[in-house]
């Protein structure tokens, strides 16, 4: 092992123990995936020596990689298993769809940004070869992939979108982070009459996913 593997094995440990496990996570595939997973693969060069920071890293162009903490709520609020159907939309560079495959799920992960779902490509080809990369408008969600068991909408959003509701298999689930105000609330949501009806986790903010923004109203 290199001087550099085992300075990001460490870093792995480090953030797991003092980050991870602290936070109530306790879903040992969570744990032993974000032990394992190389998450610098996952980083731009530039950002590699943050890769596991307690924060959200910059892509460009207004994305960003959540934190660590913030994935595993994520992966710990899909409530998962093997053959789980799931469905991450925002995936970036694929970090938390290749958490979420560690545990046995299928899952398909959707990036518009081509620089991001090329990161992607190159990254789970390494760390979680499974996992289906497609391109799209995040904001439609996969219906040619669909159903799911579980969506997760990997940032916040300002609403709760409808339309993927009908992506949903029967008694699926949608997990995100919504923004109330400024405070972004960990849910869980069922789909209920064409729309979602969601109970409250945990408070957590993360940045906000543009194709899921409130547009602001005009006024004189």
């Amino acid at each position: 092992m290199s001087d550099n593997e085992r300075y990001f094995r460490d870093a792995r440990t480090l953030m797991v123990d003092g980050q991870i496990r602290p936070n109530n996570i306790a879903d040992d595939r969570v744990i032993t995936a974000m032990r394992t997973i190389r998450r610098e693969r996952f980083c731009p060069p530039a950002q590699t020596g943050r890769a596991y920071s307690d924060a959200d890293l910059p892509l460009g162009h207004g994305r960003f990689m959540p934190a660590p903490l913030t994935i595993a709520r994520l992966a710990q609020a899909a409530a998962t298993h093997p053959g789980t159907r799931v469905l991450v939309v925002g995936a970036n560079t694929g970090y938390g769809a290749a958490v979420l495959a560690s545990g046995g799920a299928a899952v398909v992960a959707l990036e518009e940004d081509d620089a991001l779902r090329a990161m992607a490509a190159e990254a789970l080809a390494a760390e979680a070869a499974d996992v289906r990369l497609v391109a799209g408008p995040l904001a439609a969600g996969a219906p040619a992939q669909a159903p799911f068991d579980v969506i997760v909408i990997e940032g916040a959003v300002d609403m709760l979108p409808a339309a993927f509701a009908a992506q949903l298999a029967p008694g699926g689930r949608l997990v995100t982070i919504l923004n109330d105000d400024g405070i972004g609330r960990l849910v869980v949501a069922e789909a209920v009459g064409g729309a979602f009806a969601h109970r409250t986790l945990a408070d957590r903010n993360a940045p906000l996913l543009a194709s899921f923004q409130r547009k602001a109203a005009f006024s004189f």
